[in-house]
This record gives structure tokens, C-alpha cells and sequence, in this order.
């Protein structure tokens, strides 16, 4: 692979932050269509590495867990200029969409329209981007017997089960059915990469994400603190989500709708207008935290729930070749991706179904919605607005 030297200074520092956020600014449709615009803007017209190079870095960041698109923009701004270079990136990513989240977060504390009808409206807007993405995984993820019997499995046990030890432990148990039954798995082909991080450097932030992984709790249930617990909670969550963003919405769920912090009317809602800005799903954490403890709870979710993915990122770098090349570490990985398919439709089922879908009309104008995004291939920001006007509407029907 050819290796993109870090080229560091304030100039490729502004650079990589003017072009991160531009992308953070019209970068809709989730995370496969951001790494979309991230291959036209760095790939093809910037020429900031070359295509080999984009798609190493693509098959490292849906190895692991967190937001792809984000981690392939902190790998793209570490190989331009380091490490700083990856923070500036995802700040100009993420910057636009944790913002207008938090606004909004704001208004809905603030004058109580959490039972408006156009949140309503976006509420059934989540029913059909949720379908959306369970067709798209579950073609990728689970496309033979054994791991669609692996994604049912895993509906199964999170639907009767539901608390966030039953994420952990479907995941777990995800990963040994994928080593044993794909042990064999071959590959074409054995790849080669490299990166410009230490590996000291690397080793000490894996030992941050497991040590918080394992710590916090510890911190949490010995100081009683509220923004300790704010901040486990957003972090395990974020440590723990294989598949994108959809994935990490019954993590966030499990965590804090039935433990009261916030109502599932202000989560739902809020899941809907996360569909609205451009940016990584994970900013719906910026939401919460505000709804929670104002624009201060929506600055320490938003750092609390993307910070595995940068220590898994910068982590992970000089790693990849001996971890991609293991057919064993390779068939745990397909285990946990078709578990994956089936935590979302246990998260469609319970809450988003079960509280979107309540009236005949609703499903009709959930099955408009789905039409749109899928059958018609409108931009999503489209189907958001229709989706909250058409709430509105629905809720001056008699």
C-alpha cells in the first residue's frame, strides 16, 4: 500500500478541517454513503491517498466496533498529518450535526413539543430508515444459513432478554459460533499495509479503551456521580456497537429510557431528527446528553460515546495486517456481523415499531416513507421533512 506521509502544520491542519467539514455539512444518506463522499473528495479529487490505500482503511474500520465512516475520517486525517490531524478531522465531521442536535435537544426541553405532531412524524420517518438499513445488512451480513440462524438467534435472545448485559452476551456468543463454523474460511488473497503511528503509541490507546471499559463502572457505582454515569453509559455503548450507527440505538435505549432519564418520546424523537443532519449516527448521543443536562450533557455524551473510536482507530492501525489475515479472528467477526442483523430488528421491533406504528394511518405513512427512500431513491433529508409534515397533518385528522 502506499503510505500518505504526514505532512503536520497549521496549514494541512485548517486544510483537513475546511474540507472534514464540508463533508460534515452535506454528508447525508449514513455511513455508506459519508465513505461515498469521503472516497470522491480525498480519493478522487484530492488525491490524498490512493485507492488501495482508502480501501484498507475501509476494511479496518468495519473490523471494529464503533462508526465507520468517522473512524475512516480520523484514519484519513491521522495519515494526512498524524494524530492531530485525525482529531481536526473528526471535529470538522462531527462539529455541524452536534450542533444542530443540540438546538434541537434544547427547543424540545424547552417548550415542550415532545408530543407535537411533527415528532410523531419523525418518529414513523425512523420506522422506515431502520427497515431500510435491515434490508441493506442483512444482504451483506448475513447471506448464508448459517448466519442468518445466527442473526435469528440473536433476535430471539434480545427480544426476551432485554437489558444491556443481552447485547454483550449475543455479541460474545456471536463471535464463538463465527470462529467455530468459519474457521476455515479462506481468503484470496494475504494484504499488507502500512501506517504512520508507533506501535507504543497504538498499545497505550488499547490499553485506555479496555482500562475505561473495565474501570468506569467501578468509578461509577463507587463515587455515585451522575456524570460519571452519564459518561459510562455513552461510552459502553459506543465500545460495543458492530455494525454502524443504527446498531448503537438499543445500546443508548437500554441505557436510559428504562432507567427514567430521559422518555421514550424524547428518545424517539430524537432518533427521527438525527436522520435529518448531515454526519455520523453517533451525534444522536449530542441529543441525549442535552435532553438530560443541557448543552454541557450533550458535549460530554458526544465525547464520551466517540472516544472508543478513536482510541480503537489510533489503536488498531499498526495491528491490521496480522488481525485481518486469521481466517479464525475473520469467521468471529462474520458471527458478530449477522448478530448484528439481528439486534436491529429487535430494536425495530421494540421501541421503534411499538411506539411509532399505533394507528392504520401510520403504517400507511410509514410505507410512503420507505417507498420514497427505497423504491424512489430520494435523499433522506427529503423524507425527513416530509415525514414531520406529514406527522403535522396526521395530527389534525379527526
Amino acid at each position: 500500500m502506499k503510505q500518505t506521509k504526514p505532512t503536520g502544520g497549521i496549514k494541512s491542519l485548517l486544510e483537513i478541517f475546511l474540507v472534514s467539514t464540508k463533508l460534515g455539512l452535506t454528508s447525508f444518506g449514513g455511513p455508506t454513503a459519508h465513505l461515498g463522499y469521503f472516497h470522491e473528495e480525498y480519493v478522487r479529487r484530492r488525491k490524498w491517498m490512493d485507492e488501495k490505500s482508502y480501501a484498507d482503511l475501509v476494511a479496518l474500520a468495519q473490523f471494529l466496533p464503533g462508526p465507520a465512516s468517522s473512524q475512516v475520517g480520523i484514519g484519513i486525517g491521522v495519515m494526512r498529518a498524524g494524530v492531530l490531524g485525525g482529531i481536526t478531522s473528526f471535529i470538522g465531521f462531527t462539529l455541524p450535526s452536534v450542533i444542530a442536535l443540540i438546538l434541537f435537544a434544547l427547543l424540545l426541553t424547552g417548550f415542550d413539543i415532545s408530543n407535537a405532531g411533527w415528532i410523531h412524524g419523525l418518529k414513523i420517518v425512523a420506522v422506515a430508515v431502520v427497515a431500510h438499513a435491515i434490508m441493506g445488512m442483512a444482504k451483506n451480513l448475513a447471506p448464508d444459513l448459517k448466519r442468518k440462524a445466527i442473526a435469528l438467534l440473536a433476535l430471539i435472545g434480545t427480544l426476551l432478554w432485554q437489558s444491556a448485559f443481552t447485547q454483550v452476551g449475543v455479541i460474545l456468543i456471536a463471535a464463538l459460533l463465527g470462529f467455530l463454523l468459519y474457521r476455515q474460511y479462506e481468503q484470496n488473497e494475504e494484504v499488507s499495509s502500512q501506517f504512520p503511528i508507533a506501535k507504543s503509541f497504538s498499545a497505550i490507546c488499547l490499553l485506555l479503551f479496555f482500562g475505561l471499559l473495565i474501570f468506569l463502572p467501578i468509578i461509577r457505582e463507587a463515587t455515585g456521580s451522575y456524570w460519571i454515569a452519564m459518561f459510562d453509559s455513552f461510552y459502553r455503548s459506543g465500545s460495543l456497537v458492530f455494525g454502524g450507527g443504527h446498531v448503537v440505538l438499543p445500546l443508548l435505549e437500554q441505557e436510559f429510557v428504562p432507567n427514567g432519564w430521559l422518555s421514550e418520546e424524547a428518545f424517539l424523537a430524537g432518533y427521527g431528527a438525527t436522520q435529518a443532519v448531515p454526519g455520523p449516527l453517533f451525534t444522536f448521543a449530542a441529543y441525549l446528553g442535552a435532553v438530560m443536562k443541557g448543552w454541557q450533557g450533550g458535549v460530554i455524551a458526544t465525547i464520551a460515546v466517540f472516544l472508543p473510536a478513536f482510541l480503537l482507530i489510533l489503536g488498531a492501525l499498526p495491528f491490521w495486517d496480522s488481525l485481518r489475515n486469521n481466517p479464525k479472528i475473520k469467521g468471529a467477526i462474520m458471527g458478530v456481523n449477522a448478530a448484528v442483523v439481528g439486534i436491529l430488528l429487535s430494536a425495530f421491533y421494540n421501541p421503534i415499531w411499538t411506539s411509532s406504528i399505533i394507528e392504520p394511518i401510520d403504517f400507511a405513512f410509514a410505507s410512503i416513507l420507505f417507498s420514497m427512500l427505497v423504491f424512489w431513491k430520494l435523499p433522506p433529508w427529503v423524507i425527513v421533512l416530509t415525514g414531520a409534515f406529514g406527522g403535522l397533518l396526521i395530527s389534525y385528522l379527526p
